[in-house]
């Protein structure tokens, strides 16, 4: 594919870029403050670091609800709905074909931003992850007001071990970042909001079927 043009497409809306890096922002700022209070190591000093965390926690809570709500009047939601065809192929490019130079088996297209494996990472993460994050840490931080809801140890774990899962989300997701056309070609579409595709690239029936009907 190296012979075809590689054009730019508006993909990314304003609002949809400033919930990313916000979003990213507030993850590495819960997980830095999440450890301290945690005491791993000693940054801001422990009663800093929960308030920080209890204000960016909440801050969270509440720009989600924004998100999801952007989706469901966007019709965006449905960029997030599963499939598996050509799963196992993009599978197979991440694991090898990648490193051989091979083309991405489905590229990104105005109407399917996101590849098979990417829709059910993020739909697993913004539907499952993120919401359990997010009550375990409310039901932490209203722990006294209810009269343990459920024990403190559980809670503490659980929410540990999702944070944890997150951290490991983020290194995965910055890694892939620099596997577009250019190392900080993807970096750069979320940053303008401008995307590289190749110019020959079309939407597949399979991708297609979903957003056609609003």
């Amino acid at each position: 594919m190296a012979d075809k043009k590689i054009i730019k497409i508006y993909l990314y809306t304003r609002f949809e870029r400033l919930w990313h890096w916000l979003q990213a922002l507030m993850i590495i700022c819960l997980i830095i403050t999440g450890l301290e209070i945690h005491g791993t190591y000693r940054l801001m000093g422990f009663q800093t670091a929960v308030n920080v965390h209890n204000f960016t926690g909440l801050s969270w809570l509440i720009m989600f609800a924004f998100f999801v709500f952007w989706l469901l009047t966007t019709g965006e939601w449905k960029q997030y709905l599963p499939t598996t065809k050509r799963l196992f192929l993009v599978i197979r490019y991440y694991a090898w074909d990648i490193f051989q130079g091979k083309p991405h088996p489905v590229q990104k297209s105005k109407g399917a931003k996101h590849n098979p494996l990417q829709r059910l990472a993020y739909l697993g993460i913004s539907a499952l992850l993120l919401p359990v994050q997010m009550i375990t840490g409310l039901l932490y931080y209203l722990y006294n007001d209810l009269s343990g809801a459920l024990p403190l140890e559980v809670l503490a774990v659980m929410h540990m071990l999702i944070a944890l899962f997150l951290l490991n989300f983020l290194i995965i997701h910055v890694y892939m970042t620099t596997t577009g056309h250019s190392i900080f070609s993807h970096i750069a579409g979320m940053i303008t909001g401008w995307e590289e595709i190749y110019e020959t690239t079309k939407i597949a029936d399979w991708e297609t079927q979903a957003t056609r009907k609003k």
